[in-house]
């Protein structure tokens, strides 16, 4: 039997689904499977007093009958559950699944923070949400439903960043205040996910997430960073990331993604952990996510020693005007340093590019195209911008009136658009996006990328059904 079970739900269609604790949803065009650290990290908080279990159902396809036969054999008592705005109905037929072996419902991430009354009004069979930061607030939550003489509803009034449903309707307690140290988490369970399961292009071999940091000081519009953190940025200390490591390195591993809002918010810290690890020879290789206003050539030589391959860089727009409009706090000429500074290093360069941001023009999105057809990239990502709930982008897309539906399942950035402007139609923006990657890709540096990708059978299958989606032959 199982007490708590913490479960990535099917995908609705059997495609690979994106999901993550404080990211958005949606389909991974890229082939990516996401490590489910986020629910590792929450099955390590309760591990040591109750028996927990992990279902990443879409690293493993595991399809709704055979999601529906784990709950009639094990039973579990608490289900706790992501949910995404563009899988938001599928997700929510997890709960309504639970219900039926007699669970308690538990959901958490970035669609349900900011819309908890919305989404628990529209699925009865939702019982608890945990708004924000969700760690402490699923503690704290068990503890008292375990306590049977405690569940009267003033026990769960106590229960700070909690949503729930007593006989007077929906409760929306306060918000919990952050955790002031990072360090006061337990290590993720690695080792109770389907690690040989997840992937990620050019990387031979599984990887997991290793949280760093949580929080970043930039204000972009389009970000939904601080519904789960707010303006905080908090730091895990290099020892306590070391010690996750050696666990890791421990289990197999040899690839690690650095997850964090930004990876380099503090060079000291980021320094600190490098020069650790090559003392240590720990001898894993690793990725991040990085601005270009937040590395120095000194620190991309100590990534590179210590093991970095591949950076991810936001640099959403080749227009000067459309990141000034959206609050980016960044040049061009300074994501033209970074990258060449990154280059030097020996550091690949994975960039990513927002189309249909306030702003664009078709003029805007020809100077995109040019502009990361000058970078030296090795990876691209374009998609057209989404107004995320809880987003001061769809604060703005309300107000102008933008927004051309109102089916959460359409907030999916890989296959349609729910951005509309006066001069600019939702196929327009979709159509630029298309054609943002084919100008990008068919170039001799970006041809022979794809070739040497060809080597790994895993890579090649994922790299082939990417370019079939793009002509529009595959989902």
């Amino acid at each position: 039997m199982v007490d708590v079970l913490f479960v990535n739900p099917p995908s609705p269609d059997g495609g690979i689904f994106i999901r993550d604790l404080c990211r958005v949803g949606r389909r991974s065009r890229e082939g990516v499977l996401w490590p489910q650290t986020a629910l590792a990290q929450l099955a390590a908080m309760l591990a040591d007093e109750l028996e927990v279990d992990i279902l990443d159902c879409i690293a493993d396809g595991i399809s709704w009958a055979r999601f529906r036969d784990y709950l009639e054999e094990k039973r579990p008592r608490y289900v706790v559950t992501h949910v995404a705005a563009p899988t938001l109905t599928n997700d929510m037929y997890t709960t309504f699944l639970a219900k039926t072996v007699g669970a308690k419902t538990i959901a958490f991430g970035t669609h349900v923070t900011p819309l908890t009354r919305e989404t628990m009004e529209a699925f009865p069979s939702l019982d608890f949400v945990l708004r924000g930061e969700p760690e402490m607030t699923l503690v704290e939550l068990t503890h008292t439903l375990e306590k049977q003489s405690d569940t009267r509803p003033q026990a769960l009034h106590s229960i700070t960043g909690l949503a729930w449903r007593s006989a007077e309707g929906i409760e929306v307690n306060a918000d919990r205040p952050l955790l002031d140290n990072l360090d006061e988490l337990p290590i993720p369970l690695h080792d109770r996910l389907p690690l040989h399961k997840y992937r990620v292009p050019l990387l031979k071999g599984p990887y997991t997430f290793v949280l760093t940091s949580r929080g970043c000081p930039a204000h972009c519009l389009f970000c939904i960073k601080h519904v789960m953190w707010g303006q905080s940025v908090r730091l895990r200390s290099p020892g306590h990331i070391m010690e996750e490591l050696r666990f890791i390195k421990g289990l197999g591993l040899r690839n690690v993604h650095f997850e964090a809002d930004l990876f380099t918010v503090s060079q000291k810290q980021v320094m600190e952990l490098c020069h650790m690890m090559i003392s240590e020879n720990l001898g894993l290789r690793w990725t991040c996510n990085s601005r270009v206003d937040t590395v120095t050539p000194e620190l991309l030589r100590i990534m590179k020693q210590a093991g970095c391959w591949m950076i991810s860089w936001g640099l959403e727009s080749g227009s000067q005007a459309v990141l000034d409009r959206v609050q980016k706090g960044i040049t061009l000429d300074m994501a033209e340093q970074a990258l060449r500074w990154s280059k030097e290093a020996g550091i690949g360069s994975w960039g990513y590019f927002i189309i249909g941001l306030p702003g664009e023009t078709e003029e805007t999105i020809e100077q995109t195209i040019r502009f990361a057809k000058r970078l030296p990239l090795d990876l691209v990502l374009f998609h057209v911008a989404v107004p995320y709930a809880g987003s001061p982008l769809y604060r703005l897309a309300q107000h102008e009136g933008w927004l051309r539906v109102s089916r959460w399942e359409d907030y999916d950035m890989t296959n349609s658009t729910v951005l509309e402007y006066p001069h600019l139609s939702a196929e327009q923006l979709l159509v630029a996006e298309k054609r943002a990657l084919w100008a990008w890709a068919l170039r001799p540096g970006p041809a022979w990328t794809f070739l040497r990708s060809l080597a790994d059978p895993m890579t090649a299958k994922i790299a082939i059904r990417v370019g079939l989606q793009q002509l529009g032959l595959a989902k």
